[in-house]
């Protein structure tokens, strides 16, 4: 920090397990890569290739590269292990992965049908190759899981695997853990925090509303993603108070009544 205020949260360093940021990079140059990482890359520590980007993205050894030599771990979008295993071409998906030397695989069945079994194999297997992490959840709306289930869900690939699951919410933010209008669905967040320990789950939560519900609600050091580049200095703003959205929310609740008090 350029100067020490008090009373800011302890936030972790990396290598984070919690307080982890997951950016979603839907086609950065290599020069607005270079920028980002220069502007906010101690913050971030997953980028991902949203969906099936890295098929059409520029530059993409290049700006892995810059990735890795800057301590943050790509990976390529879940969609895009749907878009290979709807074609039946799985062992072409894993070289693709080996290719590009990632570290991480995203498994996900947000866009297909595929049952809960089958998908624990995939994370079984992929788990020798790479550190992989799940998503939970569909991003088809109508489709309704209960609450159970999405803790069945991520119990089960936790068990099977995978490093973190991802709680689905596409990257506007209005599906999966969501209600169509964007504010957060309490109860099945309530019920998945209550049987799910939070260190492992990712909330996607692209919008600043739903960033500062997450951290009322979990402190400074919840899991965050699908954050875009442009927004990581905010987000890391609220995630330690600097910000109106979060102002109160760390100081002492002496100080903060004493403020009240004074100037009510």
């Amino acid at each position: 920090m350029n100067f020490h205020l008090p009373f800011i949260p302890s936030r972790s360093s990396k290598p984070r397990k919690s307080g982890l940021t997951m950016v979603m990079d839907k086609g950065l140059s290599v020069r607005e890569t270079e920028d980002f990482i220069s502007s906010a890359g101690e913050f971030v520590d997953f980028v991902k290739f949203g969906f099936g980007t890295s098929l059409i993205t520029k530059n993409l050894e290049e700006k892995i590269k810059l990735y890795n030599d800057a301590n943050i771990r790509p990976y390529f979008g879940g969609t895009l292990f749907e878009m290979f295993l709807v074609r039946g071409m799985y062992d072409e998906f894993r070289r693709f992965i080996d290719r590009y030397r990632l570290d991480l695989i995203e498994i996900s069945d947000g866009s297909i049908s595929l049952p809960h079994e089958e998908k624990l194999k995939y994370i079984r297997e992929l788990s020798t190759q790479a550190t992989v992490i799940s998503e939970v959840g569909s991003k088809v709306a109508g489709i309704v899981i209960s609450h159970d289930k999405w803790v069945e869900m991520m119990k089960l690939e936790l068990e099977a695997g995978s490093y973190k699951v991802i709680a689905e919410a596409r990257e506007s933010g209005n599906i999966g853990i969501y209600n169509p209008d964007g504010t957060a669905n309490k109860e099945l967040i309530n019920d998945i925090i209550e049987h799910v320990d939070t260190d492992n789950i990712i909330w996607e939560a692209p919008n600043k509303s739903q960033q500062v519900w997450f951290i009322k609600l979990l402190g400074c050091n919840v899991n965050l993603g699908n954050i875009a580049p442009n927004e990581i200095i905010a987000l890391e703003t609220l995630r330690l108070g600097l910000r109106g959205d979060t102002f109160f929310q760390f100081l002492p609740e002496e100080i903060t009544r004493q403020y009240i008090m004074k100037h009510s």
